[in-house]
């Protein structure tokens, strides 16, 4: 059984009485059903194609959070050969919030860094939720600060509700050390494409989403600030982040439209977790068609047209 959203309450009913017909023949193999579990099943895929065509922001925030959606380890899995994780930023600690490492991409070597949040209790714990500390941006500075010493391309994962916000946190310089991720990503030469795979939270997504190209799946979402912590500000009342999500355009399609995304990949229909292998098959040939667009380009001219492009974002948008 798939863990269903509360909107797709018509598809769970449909998909239940679809196991119990099953059930009931593996039962009692006298009984067909096959006539029936067909009906069912066209009914469900038309359900679900109807739901997804219109869904609304804060639907689609639950979408992008759905446990059951790919994380960092499963595009890394998927995506790349020999990936060697790093750890630690040399300076106070390892953070397994924040992935990074080296691997081949279709043969050709980069460095990967992303947000993992683990897949159940013990695995979210570990990584914090995919919110990371100050030595998680650290750790990515440096990766960065390596791959472009040895003229690596870069490609970053994002999935993340935003940097962690404990007292910890923020006595190591966790602004400090978000400012200077961000930093990095506009000053190394060398190719940076970025993926929005699930959230992209405030400060916390930035700072390593700061590329040539930056991509989101389609039920992705990407904001300066969680529906929910816009919601407490605004009206002092957590519960509006339905309210919220709809007015702060935080959707793929608002973000192309704003141009501050160059692309949106496509999700099967029903979510990225309906059908993981191919929303990152898509994924991997997205990035590939991004490195080879940029591969012409000299370190100065990458480093340049990534600056301006960002700049471009904030005249238009301010």
């Amino acid at each position: 059984m798939h863990n269903y959203l509360d909107f797709e309450k018509p598809i769970s009913d449909l998909e239940g009485k679809i196991l119990e017909l099953r059930k009931l023949a593996s039962e009692d193999e006298s009984i067909d059903t096959g006539e029936e579990i067909a009906r069912l099943e066209t009914r469900a895929r038309d359900a679900m194609a109807e739901i997804y065509a219109k869904l609304n922001p804060w639907q689609k925030t639950q979408v992008a959070r759905h446990p059951a959606r790919p994380h960092f380890r499963d595009y890394a899995k998927a995506l790349f050969e020999e990936y060697t994780p790093l750890a630690g930023d040399r300076k106070f600690a390892e953070d397994a919030a924040i992935q990074a490492g080296f691997a081949r991409f279709r043969g050709e070597p980069v460095a990967v860094i992303g947000q993992e949040k683990g897949h159940d209790t013990k695995t979210r714990i570990h990584h914090n939720f995919g919110s990371a500390r100050p030595e998680g941006y650290r750790k990515a500075i440096r990766v960065m600060e390596l791959a472009d010493r040895f003229a690596i391309p870069v490609i970053t994962l994002i999935d993340t509700a935003g940097a962690y916000p404990g007292i910890g946190a923020e006595e190591r310089g966790q602004a400090e050390a978000i400012a200077r991720s961000t930093e990095t990503c506009l000053n190394i030469r060398v190719p940076l494409i970025s993926v929005i795979i699930g959230e992209g939270g405030s400060g916390g997504a930035i700072a390593i989403a700061t590329g040539n190209r930056v991509y989101m799946l389609e039920h992705a979402i990407y904001s300066v600030i969680s529906p929910e912590g816009a919601a407490s500000i605004l009206w002092r009342d957590a519960t509006r982040a339905k309210d919220a999500a709809t007015s702060m355009k935080i959707t793929a399609q608002d973000l192309q439209e704003l141009d501050v995304v160059d692309g949106i990949i496509p999700e099967p229909v029903g979510g990225a977790h309906r059908d993981p292998e191919s929303v990152m098959s898509r994924t991997g040939d997205t990035i590939a068609d991004a490195l080879s667009d940029l591969s012409g380009q000299s370190g100065d001219e990458l480093r340049s047209n990534r600056r301006n492009k960002f700049l471009k974002i904030g005249r238009r948008i301010g």
